[in-house]
């Protein structure tokens, strides 16, 4: 359960790549990076609202879970989801704090695949994803969005993540949806909605 809640997570943020999708040329893509890196530094806390939808080979049937996300720089992230289940993970001081319907519990994010991810997905709010060396990652666009696509570079991180796709809306400098492929081929979508910026967030969203 830990394991597709964290990625779910990250997986920390909305349509999939169409057929027109085509790479961006290194000056678009370095552009398009400028842009975000810059805009994204005046960004302390991210509030929104989610949808997860995760395709699975073994079910006939999507399985779809609604929640919030809380982000507070640098490096503070809540994941609840509150339908159809009541299930929150937050990534604080290290560590990642889950309740799980009532019964808590801690893990070490210290050297983690958890931690790596955390820190791609607090990493989209402030421009330092694109940096991260524990991907290699490439720069598409269609009429709609930008995507980075973020492979794995590691063997451990590849036995869990194919790749992950960010998607920001055209003139946008946020995260609007990530589409996530995982080693299993299992997907997870996650859309992003009613997102607010620089908005104070109660510490309370950070506890558990």
């Amino acid at each position: 359960m830990i394991k597709n809640i964290a990625f779910g997570a990250f997986l920390l943020i909305s349509g999939f790549i169409s057929a027109q999708m085509t790479a961006m040329s290194g000056a678009e893509a370095k552009a398009f990076v400028t842009k975000v890196s810059s805009e994204t530094q005046e960004i302390k806390t991210l509030q929104s609202d989610f949808t997860q939808t995760k395709k699975m080979d073994f079910l006939d049937k999507n399985i779809v879970t609604y929640g919030k996300m809380s982000l507070k720089s640098p490096n503070m992230l809540s994941w609840k989801y509150t339908k159809p289940y009541q299930y929150s993970i937050v990534f604080k001081d290290s560590k990642i704090f889950i309740n799980d319907q009532g019964k808590k519990s801690s893990v070490d994010a210290k050297s983690k695949t958890f931690e790596k991810i955390n820190k791609l997905i607090v990493g989209s709010s402030n421009g330092k994803m694109f940096s991260d060396p524990e991907f290699t990652v490439t720069y598409f666009k269609n009429g709609n969005f930008n995507v980075a696509k973020f492979i794995p570079k590691s063997a451990q991180l590849l036995k869990y993540i194919k790749q992950i796709e960010l998607h920001f809306p055209k003139n946008q400098s946020t995260v609007s949806q990530v589409n996530m492929t995982e080693a299993s081929g299992d997907t997870t979508n996650i859309v992003f909605k009613n997102t607010k910026i620089n908005a104070a967030i109660a510490a309370s969203e950070f506890n558990l």
